[in-house]
């Protein structure tokens, strides 16, 4: 990808083929920047998949700390709803999502893609947090409880801070969902100006005659960028998530 990306168009498709290229140019990015408006579908990707994780994570904290530390009638059941809920493809669901979103009015707006990624990440993100919530002493919060503290007091000032592995490594799933996502951003939008990333490159290959490999590669490397980013200022997180429940004491 690297190297097609900084390759002159003559070398692209030479036979036999140029693995490095004899000339490095860089000026492929900046023509695909303004031939194909990766500019505003990298915009729109980062506004849906931020405002995903954020509201995802907001519905999902309170969602998991019941499920992981009440006792109610009817959780057991929720659980395992959670858990049959992640049998589902978004593909066996996208006729009825789509008739849906248009019901409401929200085709071809970026809010029902992030209407739709939270239905599908919302389980998911309940799931682990509940699970990490479990691991953490009982006796921190019945101590808070005797000093005065509410339930969203022991929440906010207790738990989220012990819970911040946990929450990283949800984040990177949700974010990392909605960034690569295609089926239902196909679906779902329609003008070129709401296109994410993932759509916005497809159409540099998909229904034509010639396809700019250049382009192609310099879109995808740029479009790469920013989950390496992500994932590499949160993977500490990650790995202390990833552990959760390995080691009992």
């Amino acid at each position: 990808m690297l190297s097609t990306a900084i390759k002159p168009r003559a070398e692209v498709l030479s036979f036999p083929p140029v693995w490095l290229p004899r000339h490095i140019r860089l000026q492929n990015f900046a023509d695909m920047w303004q031939a194909v408006g990766f500019g505003r579908a990298l915009v729109n990707s980062a506004l849906v998949s931020c405002t995903t994780t954020a509201l995802c994570l907001l519905i999902a904290i309170p969602a998991a700390y019941a499920t992981g530390r009440m006792q109610f009638r009817g959780r057991r059941l929720f659980r395992q709803f959670l858990l049959v809920t992640q049998m589902l493809s978004p593909v066996v669901l996208v006729l009825g999502i789509f008739r849906l979103m248009a019901t409401m009015g929200l085709v071809d707006q970026l809010w029902a893609l992030v209407l739709v990624y939270i239905a599908f990440n919302l389980a998911f993100a309940i799931w682990m947090l509940q699970a990490y919530f479990g691991t953490i002493p009982i006796e921190l919060e019945e101590a808070a409880r005797l000093d005065g503290a509410s339930t969203f007091q022991r929440l906010r000032l207790i738990l989220l801070p012990l819970t911040l592995p946990a929450l990283g490594v949800t984040a990177i799933f949700v974010f990392l969902y909605c960034w690569n996502e295609f089926v239902l951003a196909l679906t779902l939008l329609r003008s070129t100006e709401k296109f994410t990333l993932p759509l916005q490159i497809f159409s540099l290959v998909g229904g034509r005659y010639s396809v700019e490999w250049d382009h192609v590669m310099a879109a995808t490397l740029l479009a790469s960028g920013p989950v390496a980013v992500v994932f590499a200022s949160l993977q500490r997180y990650l790995v202390r998530g990833l552990a959760i429940g390995v080691i009992k004491e």
